[in-house]
Formats: C-alpha cells, structure tokens, sequence
C-alpha cells in the first residue's frame, strides 16, 4: 500500500520536511497547516515542489470546530471553510481532515452535527474535495470513533466520510472491532501512531508522547488488520506528534519513519521481505582507539591473547575461548579515546541478513576491500556502530578470520568464555529508533524499558535480545543531549566463574571497580548467604542479583577511554542484566573517574 507522513511528525521548514519524506521513501505526505503558513514558497510552488520529489499530497490538515454550533458560529466557520478549500485547490489537495469540536460554544446534539458535517461536506464537494471527520480522543462531545461514524452515517453525503486515528482510538480502550462495520469507501484516511503506555491527560500524551509504530506500547498492527478487512485501500500515514522527532534531523527520523511502516506492514502481511534470521552469537567486538596499550594491558590481564593481526589494516585480533575483541589503531572519524565502533554478528544467512537490512531502509556500508578479503556486509545502527553480518567455522560460508595471519596460539584454559552482552549508548533522541531498528532489521526482541538512577539524573535503558539469549544487547540514552559523549560503553564477559576470573584479573594487575560496603550491609539484608561468600563479594567489588529463574553475579573494571568491561556469571536461567546494581555501578564509577558509565 502507498505510505504517506504528517509533515508534522518531522522537523525543519517544509521544503526539509518535504525532502526528507521523498528520501525515505513515502509516496505522499499529509500538510499539516502551520507548515505551510510559516513557508515562504506559494500553494502552488508547494504543489510543485512535491511533485518534482514523487510525493502526492494526501490530506490537508486540520480543520478545526465546525459542527454543532450555533447558526452564526457555524457561519464564521463556513467562511474559513471556503478559504481552505480554495487554498487546497491551489495546493493540489483534495482531502481535507476534520476533527470534533472542542469548542466551548459547540453543542451535544449528533443531528445538528450530521447536519452541519453534511453542509460543510456540500461546499467541499463544489471544490473538488472530500470530508475526513476524525473524532478527538478529548472531543468536547464526539471523542471515540464509533459516535463519529455514527454521525457521518446519519449524514449520508458522499464527499463525508471518517478518518481513523490509531492513537485516539487505543488511547482511550476503544475496542477497534467495530471498525469492521463501517464501509471500507467510507474510511476517507488512516492515520497511525503508537504512544508508550502512560497515565496521564490524553491531550498532552498525544501532543508530546506519540512514536512510530512499533516503538510503543498499543497494538497498532491489530487495529490496522480491522482497518483492512473493512475494505481500506487508501494510504497509511503517520501522524506523530513527539518532541524529540521535532528536535532531530528530519532525514533520520524520516527513515525510522519509514521503516516503522515497513515493519508494520510485514506484521500485517501487506510485504514480504526478505524473512529475520536472527544471529546466533556476536563474533567480535571491535574497539578503535587511539593508543592501544592501555586496552592490551586490560585484555591481557582478563586472560586474552593476541591471536592474530589483519593482513592490510592496523587492526589486531585478542581472544579467550570464544570471546573475541578485535583492536583498531587505524584512522578514525572521532579521536575522543576507545569507543566501541563494531560488532560482529553470526548470521545463519548473511548475504539475506544484508537483502532485509537494505529492504527495511538500512543499507549495506560501501567498503573497501582487498583483493581475497572475506566478503563482509555490514549496516550501521542508528548510534553509528557498524553491524557486520559474518560466519566463524560455518561449512560453506566464508570464515571472517581469513583476513588475519595468526600470530600466536588463543588463549583456553578450559573455561569456555563468550561475549554475555554489549551496552551501547545511545544519541538521546534514537533512543526509540534504536530498539525499532535492532527489533526490525536484527530480529532481535525488546524487552521493557527501565529507568536507572545515575548521580546526576536518569538513564533509560532497554535490552534486545535473541529468545534464547545467544545475543544481547543493551541500549542506554542519558538524561539529556549533552549526556550523549559521557555515557561509557560495556563488554560483558561471561564466565562460569566470576570469583576466580576476578582473582586473576586483579593478580595480573587489572583494577577492579570498588563497591562501597554500604551496598554490602544492604545485600546481607536482603538475601542469605553461605559463610564467607559475602565477605569475598565485598574484597572483589562483585555485586548480586537474583530473579525468578536464577542468580547473577558481576564485576566490572576501571574505563579505558568510553569502553570498560565486565565479568559475569550467570546461574540458574538467570535472565537480566542487573539491573538493581547499575546505580550502585554508576556512583561507583563518578567516584573513581568522574565519568558517567552507561
């Protein structure tokens, strides 16, 4: 189906709006009124711009309080009615989008507002154009979409239909089944949004809180599957009002707009493309610094060896058991200290991993290669970490270690360490796109987001996992955009022995992050312990953690640049993260470096 967005959902003046609506994709945009006042460019200029990008123009929105009021009330609105309608005619609009009335002087009577909708519907139907009646979820007397399809049917005019609002309808817990009973001719315009699930005044959750479908907490998908089987072929357009979209680059948000709908679709069973293959492990973490012996001297005292080196890139290979951690020296964009750059992901299928991430507007890296060099695609996630989809020991798939000469023996000793997961901080305001992106193009399934106390606010973070755990990934945003470069990134690094990895670390000279014993005379109160075990949780800066399916322990070392790492031991079916530890992590971490962790 064709894809429209409300030039309101995005930032800029309307000829960026407009650009970055054509660059992502959609075929057509709604012009949302006060765009179009503050433009310097004519009707018909717009009309002509759009045009020359491939966008149609389809609605104009909105129209404000014009049915049952009083006769003179109703006269003045008429008036303004007029001058739209000849202003859409210029514009190359021929739907217009009605709300219900909140006006003060507005009336509760449905047969005076059929009657005023169908008088309104007559002048519109003289220009060329068609009546989308949209019930407000705070409409002073219609606010649920059923009483609004009641009155258009009551009103009977041809160029009068509704437009459904997928956020003023779950919004309010209206039951979307009822949609299956109105005429799908009828169904002038489809409007869709998702909002996280809040408690609070309708009004300001729909003008500051609405998100790109998928990113919320509403079954926008169940609504659409009603929408479609009433007989809708119009386009899907989103209407988003949100502060963050309206303070970021339009084009970014733009593609998150696109692929949200993309998604949707493919939910729905509208497209079809190229099917998830979720990864199965990561491969590698790849850190870029500018000074590589602090993050050997780190490496090194967890117990990894420097394995091999690149055959034409200044970029080493350090592992312990399958973990993996590959070191970059080379140039860089940024020169702000170490900073995890890529992750390599075990894709079952990597060259289809790559064809979804391109169908679901997230394309391939262009990469320069050696001749011989394995064949790696990789996308970039919206913080700008590169994604490489690669394949390590997989029969018949090129091995991403061809690229590396060996220079020394990986270091075993029995222990089979892995990569637990990676926290990776995300720019403030692609906080949602993130979890939309690594859900949609990743397969990768979002669990809850949670607040975290930091010392000097909150962080919001919120994990993606694969169902069974194989690959996680944690996304963190701090409490303001000026936050974006303080917030650290992590390694966890999982083994079945955190006590042991933790002596050996600190006998190698690696130090750990010390916990304040405040937080240790509260473990003992809350759990039991057997004798001594808490005592060397205290000595060794381990925290604890336990849920319903089991018990987690971890500690962490001291930041080298933006990265530091941490040491985990998961028992039991253990499923979190820790997350009742971070703000005791994060004081702990503003103590010894003034450094905001993430």
């Amino acid at each position: 189906m064709r894809t429209s967005i409300a030039t309101v959902s995005l930032s800029g003046s309307l000829t960026e709006k407009l650009t970055a609506a054509s660059l992502a994709g959609f075929d057509g945009v709604e012009i949302f009124e006060n765009d179009l006042l503050a433009s310097p460019l004519t009707p018909e200029e717009i009309r002509a711009r759009c045009a020359d990008l491939g966008l149609t123009i389809d609605l104009y929105q909105p129209m404000r309080d014009v049915e049952a009021l009083p006769e003179e009330e109703f006269g003045r609105a008429l008036r303004r009615a007029r001058h739209k309608f000849e202003l859409m005619r210029r514009l190359g609009a021929d739907t217009v989008l009605v709300c219900s009335s909140v006006s003060p002087h507005a009336v509760d009577d449905d047969a005076l507002a059929a009657e005023q909708l169908g008088r309104l519907a007559d002048l519109a139907r003289d220009h060329g154009i068609r009546v989308a009646y949209e019930a407000l979820a705070w409409g002073r007397h219609i606010s649920t979409y059923d009483h609004a399809w009641q009155v258009v049917e009551s009103a009977g005019h041809p160029a009068l239909g509704t437009c459904l609002d997928s956020f003023h309808i779950l919004s309010r817990g209206s039951d979307p089944e009822g949609i299956g009973d109105i005429p799908g001719d009828k169904i002038f315009f489809l409007q869709l949004a998702d909002a996280p699930l809040l408690a609070m005044d309708v009004l300001q959750w729909s003008r500051h809180y609405r998100c790109f479908p998928g990113q919320g907490g509403f079954d926008v998908a169940g609504l659409l599957r009603h929408v479609l089987r009433a007989g809708y072929d119009g386009p899907l357009s989103l209407e988003v009002f949100n502060d963050v979209f309206r303070q970021s680059e339009a084009g970014p948000t733009a593609v998150d707009a696109r692929r949200s709908l993309l998604t949707l679709q493919e939910t729905v069973g509208l497209a079809a493309p190229p099917a998830p293959a979720p990864p199965t492990g990561v491969a590698f973490a790849e850190l870029v610094t500018p000074d590589a012996a602090p993050v050997a001297a780190a490496l090194g005292a967890l117990g990894f060896a420097r394995t091999a080196r690149h055959r034409g890139k200044p970029v080493d290979l350090w592992q312990r058991g399958d973990a993996r951690v590959l070191v970059n020296t080379g140039p860089a964009e940024r020169r702000d200290g170490t900073r995890l750059a890529a992750v390599g992901l075990e894709a079952p299928d990597p060259a289809g991993a790559a064809r979804r991430a391109e169908a679901l507007v997230a394309p391939v890296l262009p990469r320069r290669r050696a001749p011989g060099d394995a064949p790696l695609e990789a996308v970039a996630a919206p913080d700008g970490t590169e994604l490489f989809f690669c394949a390590t020991e997989r029969p018949g798939l090129p091995d991403w270690r061809a690229d590396f000469e060996d220079v020394a023996p990986p270091s075993y000793d029995g222990e089979p360490w892995r990569v637990d997961h990676l926290s990776l901080t995300q720019p403030w305001h692609q906080f949602d796109e993130a979890a939309l992106f690594h859900r949609a193009v990743l397969g990768l399934r979002p669990q809850e987001s949670v607040d975290v106390a930091d010392p000097y606010g909150l962080l919001r973070s919120r994990a993606v996992s694969t169902d069974d755990g194989a690959v996680r990934i944690v996304l963190t945003v701090g409490p303001a955009p000026t936050d974006d470069t303080a917030h650290a990134q992590h390694i966890a690094l999982a083994t079945d022995d955190v006590v042991a990895a933790a002596r050996s670390y600190r006998a190698a000279g690696g130090p750990l992050l010390p916990i304040p014993a405040n937080y240790y005379d509260d473990l003992a109160a809350r759990f039991e312990f057997a004798d001594g075990e808490l005592e060397t949780y205290r000595e060794l800066g381990i925290l604890y953690d336990r849920d319903a399916h089991g018990t987690f322990r971890h500690c962490y070392t001291h930041t080298v640049g933006r990265v530091f790492f941490e040491l985990v031991q998961r028992d039991g079916g253990y499923r979190g993260y820790g997350a009742a530890n971070a703000p005791v992590r994060l004081a702990a971490q503003h103590a010894v470096r003034g450094f905001t962790g993430g």
